[in-house]
């Protein structure tokens, strides 16, 4: 067995990208070491110490929780920083760790990290034992770069500060000279004074051989390559997890009682954090009140505000029923001494809709809280739809109420700055989450390191398969081409299991998207925290662990949808009186025209009901209720499709199939369900009228049977069966009934949430059914960012009717907007425009009315805010069309016309306008711009491709036509489906389609070679196209080469209901390689073309432009087979045929060309039977 001996210097993963040893590795090696214990002592934080000790109880491994901290003697100084080993020996040393930790971070902060200094540790030093630091520490660092002399002396004003035996100096068999020298003057020091001394190893990584892998992680730290690696202190192989004969050997006897110190360290450090306690902050109340009494007085309040809005809308209530249910809810939160937590959430709710922020109806179980309702957190009714309270607060089950909120996605920061301000900026912080080193990014990461080019690991990079999750092993089996590179090529293999060896470890720390906790204190008094990128605070244990201790997690979510519901109105109510503006919250949930939308399946934008598979399912179900609508909800996922369950519904709904209960004491819970179990709810309401089990027990049965508890069930059939036969059921219809719960509680789902969401729906429904162009503004605006949504909404709105306006400097506003008919781009999301200077844009225009000219434009509008770039994207994109010139004019003019604005712009600002201009016109002289733009007359307009791949770029759609426009005679002749029209088709019907590739994807195959993942589109909308095998290596190519194309192939039915069709390219048992089955319109066109005709008029101004088509036709890039035939209409009305030397190929960037020239001329490209005609 080997020497007793306890690691107090290690660095696990949560030292970011400095520690290479994983905590669930870490414990097996101990074990193997015989260590019943160990210390973590990752850099500056303690991200990973309740990780740590949950590991450490279940591997019966005691924990010494630590931080090695970056020191200064002063953070004003100047000196290189050196390290300190600080670990808690109890409660107290606990304490002054989180704090030194925390405020490194708050105070100590520098481009070189956290930093402490002399101060912090004086006031924060209690209950901890400090160690000297290691190869960086504080006397190490000073005894190389200072001398013995200042050395002793920092090591001896240490001893001072901590005491005897609470400051130890690190001697380490690191085997370099440097190590070997300190280890020495150690040992004269620990005789000279009696510092003890303790034998550690800074274990950076497990075994030896990992040392050159972890040099790599340093690397990929600090930036350098391995060439580069030059950092004396880290390049001894020895930081790795040794045991106790090991260390013994290589520091010899001499140092035996500093390995005894490690032991003796080891006794004396015992503390383990609390876990399971709830802090929250001290909610101020009335004096008049206590938290219970105010709870009650405002949830009795808010029930009286509710019942004054349901008299206001004619609803009936039971008044009784809501106070009985109300006060059954009040002493069970109270009992679970939850008021705070109710009365904090209500507050910083009900502040946000104060200031007009939207706020979700409800998210989750919270909705079924009549208690939430009433103080306003929810907004919808649990009553009149069956929602349980005990479903989200079990007073048999102590666990934390859990309200997870959805604010606008535009707004969720100003909530934020409210409870940071409320309760205080150190009390209110959010919480850390992980970047790891992941598959694709750390191969690029290593490769740099070992002196790859970029290209090289770019490529490698790239034949990961794009799969979330998937990790380099995975790759090796799933791509056969990474795999082969792997075994062929000696560097890249190293390069891969160099790769593999760090993959996974913590990259960087982030923020989580939506939780924020909030102390009565500062939140170091509760876990260790740090700063953001922002300088938000921010707590080092992430979501599970702040939980653990102690700190209640508020989830503070934006939904986007609020925010486009919010926008629409807002765009409504533009065109309604003051006294008429709609709300949609107080809507009726009545309304035909949102059912007839609905059952329709024209959802597309529609809160939950946009896919295709959704859309076929409302067209069977035909919602005409709020209730449907929650249900369709529920049902559409994976379990209730593939159970038949849906089939049941809607046949049942439309009385097709028999409504058959279960038993008569289950037809209420089950009547607005058609007998189907849906909601976990029903499964709960079953098991309290069937059983007379309480909600809170009956809750307990669900979580067990949605979690195949199979014990639990057990015990619980049989306290079911005693309760159903009270009720008078025999054994075998319990059985029967229990056996149904138990399957439906695997599908069914929370009702509360499915309720809540649906009102969203309900709204968004409304909106697009009655307020069309305002709804898909609002829509556009949201999705801006994304070029396939805007794609998406603009066919969407097309569809429904509406007409696009495309960007214009007069007409649009910063977002999209929308008014009876028509949709008007919004500046704003034209891809690169900035929001200074669309503000800038429109500031211009309200203070100085309409822009009348490009001129004027450039002179009004802020050009240090309005770039040259700006403007030439507004140019491509169109937004100065309205003044009829063309975009390539425009462009060749920008810079001289801006010159001269910018000059203009000048002279004005330092006050150098003459004595002229001081009563000439507030707008510049339009000949100006006249006589600049003159000299680019004879620049004609960007070729249609150029204008419509720009457009397509930076606003996501087409403006000045469509790609498939240019081959509308082609189109026309080939007999083809519209992908819209597809659905209409029969199962594997071949089929034609054209359109283009927007997206396509390649993974490997399960069953070898690669499938690739097509996104193809046309006019009418879009499709996925799957195809592998030899089809996608003969055709990979034309499909990715970004033009139009023509696929022969075959309708793919759904699988499932609910799948969109696809289409795979060719037929099954058909060799890919007989007829073509995927072609370029331009190659197909071509192929079909024997001559080009030009059908012009005979003038004098058309003869004058002839030199100009000949140098046109001389241009090689236009070259081909096809001879050129002039179709003449003389001026006595003859039709010549005028064949001519010139053989083009039929290109349809020749056509622009020629058009630019003849203006009124019409290109032909004519097939072999007319060319026969015209030229025999």
């Amino acid at each position: 067995m080997s020497r007793p001996y306890v690691h107090l210097h290690v660095h696990s993963h949560y030292s970011l990208l400095c520690g290479a040893i994983r905590l669930k590795k870490l414990f097996p090696r101990l074990k193997e070491l015989g260590m019943d214990c160990v210390a973590m002592t990752d850099r500056s934080q303690m991200f990973g110490a309740i990780d740590f000790q949950l590991q450490c109880k279940k591997a019966g491994v005691k924990p010494i929780f630590g931080t090695e901290l970056l020191y200064l003697p002063s953070l004003d100084s100047s000196e290189s920083s050196s390290h300190l080993v600080c670990l808690a020996m109890n409660e107290a040393g606990y304490k002054s760790l989180r704090h030194l930790s925390s405020r490194s971070y708050l105070d100590g902060q520098n481009h070189h990290g956290p930093h402490m200094d002399w101060t912090m540790l004086q006031q924060n030093h209690e209950g901890l034992i400090v160690l000297s630091g290691g190869v960086l520490g504080v006397v190490e660092r000073c005894l190389i770069e200072q001398g013995e002399d200042e050395a002793e002396k920092v090591a001896l004003r240490f001893d001072q500060l901590l005491g005897r035996g609470q400051f130890f100096l690190e001697v380490q068999a690191l085997k370099t000279n440097r190590q070997e020298r300190i280890n020495q003057f150690f040992q004269k020091l620990n005789q000279k004074h009696g510092i003890p001394l303790v034998a550690t190893n800074e274990a950076y990584y497990m075994y030896q051989e990992d040392a050159r892998n972890y040099k790599v992680l340093s690397c990929i730290s600090s930036g350098q390559n391995l060439r580069e690696y030059e950092d004396e202190y880290t390049l001894s192989d020895q930081h790795w997890l040794k045991d106790g004969d090991t260390i013994a050997s290589q520091l010899g006897p001499a140092f035996d009682e500093a390995i005894n110190n490690t032991l003796k360290i080891a006794q004396r450090c015992d503390f383990k954090i609390p876990l399971g306690d709830v802090f929250l902050p001290d909610f101020k109340v009335p004096k008049e009140h206590n938290i219970q009494s105010f709870l009650r007085h405002c949830s009795h309040e808010g029930l009286r505000e509710r019942f004054a809005e349901f008299d206001k809308a004619d609803k009936a209530y039971d008044l009784a029923e809501y106070e009985d249910r109300l006060n059954i809810e009040l002493d069970i939160i109270i009992n679970m001494d939850f008021p705070g937590y109710f009365l904090i959430v209500q507050d910083f709710i009900n502040w946000a809709k104060d200031q007009g922020i939207p706020v979700g109806p409800g998210r989750g179980s919270g909705a079924g809280s009549l208690v939430a309702y009433a103080l306003r957190i929810t907004d919808i009714d649990p009553l009149p739809y069956g929602l349980l309270f005990e479903r989200f607060l079990n007073p048999e089950r102590v666990s934390m109420p859990d309200f997870d909120i959805d604010f606008c996605m535009n707004r969720r920061g100003e909530v934020i700055e409210y409870v940071t301000h409320k309760y205080g900026k150190m009390n209110v912080g959010q919480i850390a989450t992980y970047g790891a080193l992941k598959a694709k990014g750390v191969i690029k990461d290593v490769g740099r390191v070992l002196g790859f080019h970029y290209n090289d690991t770019d490529r490698l990079s790239k034949l990961i398969p794009d799969q979330l999750g998937i990790t380099l092993e995975q790759s090796l089996v799933e791509e056969p081409r990474l795999a082969k590179m792997y075994e062929d090529d000696r560097q890249i293999r190293d390069l891969i299991d160099i790769a593999k060896s760090l993959e996974g470890l913590h990259r960087n720390v982030g923020m989580h998207a939506a939780g924020i906790v909030i102390g009565d204190e500062p939140l170091w008094h509760y876990c260790p925290v740090f700063r953001g990128a922002n300088q938000e605070l921010i707590t080092q244990f992430a979501k599970e662990e702040v939980e653990l201790a102690g700190l209640v997690k508020f989830d503070f979510l934006g939904l986007k949808t609020l925010t486009v519901i919010q926008d629409a109105v807002d765009l409504v109510n533009l065109h309604r009186p003051e006294d008429d503006q709609l709300d949609v919250y107080t809507l009726p949930l009545t309304d035909p025209g949102v059912y007839k939308l609905i059952s329709s399946g024209e959802t597309e934008g529609v809160f939950q009901l946009e896919s295709t598979g959704f859309q076929g399912l409302l067209k069977k179900l035909k919602p005409d209720v709020f209730e449907d609508i929650v249900a369709a909800v529920a049902l559409y996922r994976p379990g209730p499709l593939g159970s038949g369950m849906l089939d049941t519904f809607i046949n049942r709904k439309h009385g097709l199939e028999e409504i058959i209960y279960p038993h008569d004491l289950l037809a209420e819970i089950l009547k607005e369900t058609y007998g189907v179990i849906v909601y976990q709810e029903q499964v709960m309401q079953i098991a309290q009228v069937m059983a007379n089990f309480t909600l809170g027990a009956a809750d307990l049965l669900r979580r067990a049977m949605g979690k195949k508890k199979m014990d639990v069930m057990a015990q619980q059939r049989e306290v079911f069966a005693e309760g159903a036969a009270k009720n008078g059921a025999p054994r075998a219809k319990a059985d029967e009934i229990f056996d149904l719960m138990e399957l439906f509680a695997q599908y069914g789902f929370n009702k509360s949430h499915s309720a809540a969401y649906a009102l969203l729906t309900y709204h968004t429904a409304f909106l697009k059914a009655h307020y069309p162009a305002e709804f898909m503004a609002a829509v556009l605006t949201n999705d801006s960012d994304t070029a396939e949504k805007v794609a998406k909404g603009v066919r969407n709105s097309l569809k429904m009717g509406l007409s696009i306006s495309p960007p214009s400097i007069n007409r649009s506003s910063r977002a999209f907007t929308g008014y009876q008919q028509e949709v008007i781009f919004g500046l704003g999301g034209i891809k690169g425009m900035g929001a200074s200077a669309v503000d800038s844009i429109i500031s211009s225009r309200n203070e100085g009315g309409l822009f009348s000219s490009f001129d004027d434009f450039c002179n009004r509008v802020n050009l240090q805010k309005v770039s040259k770039r700006t403007i030439e994207t507004l140019i491509q994109v169109g937004a100065f069309d309205e003044f009829d010139l063309p975009r390539k004019r425009l462009h060749a003019a920008i810079e001289k016309v801006v010159a001269r604005a910018q000059k203009t712009q000048k002279d004005a600002a330092s006050g150098q306008n003459d004595m002229f201009s001081m009563f000439s016109s507030a707008n510049p002289d339009p000949s100006h711009e006249d006589n600049i733009l003159a000299e680019f007359e004879d620049i004609g307009e960007w070729n249609m491709k150029k204008l419509l791949e720009v457009e397509k770029a930076l606003l996501g759609y087409y403006v000045s036509g469509h790609p498939l426009d240019r081959f509308a005679s082609l189109i026309d002749k080939t007999q083809h489906c519209q992908i819209a029209q597809l659905n209409q088709m029969d199962r594997y019907a071949p089929v034609v389609i054209i359109g283009q590739v927007t997206d396509m994807r390649a993974i490997p195959s399960k069953r070898g070679g690669r499938v690739a993942f097509i996104t193809f589109e046309d006019r009418s909308g879009a499709i996925e196209i799957i195809t592998s095998g030899p089809t996608l290596e003969i055709y990979e190519q034309v499909l990715g080469c970004g033009e139009p194309i023509m696929i022969m192939g075959e309708v793919k039915p759904p699988r499932f209901e609910g799948e969109n069709f696809k289409v795979n390219i060719g037929r099954r048992n058909e060799d890919p390689r007989a007829i073509p089955m995927v072609q370029t319109l331009s190659d197909l066109q071509s192929a079909k073309t024997r001559s080009i005709a030009i059908e012009w008029s005979e003038t004098n101004e058309a003869k004058s432009k002839l030199t100009r088509l000949r140098t046109i036709c001389e241009q090689s890039e236009y070259a081909g087979r096809c001879p050129l035939v002039f179709q003449l209409h003389t001026k006595d009305g003859a039709r010549v045929y005028l064949r001519t030397r010139y053989n083009l190929h039929p290109d349809e960037h020749l056509v622009h060309e020629i058009t630019q020239i003849l203006p009124q001329a019409k290109v032909h490209f004519l097939d072999r039977h007319t060319t026969n005609r015209l030229l025999s």
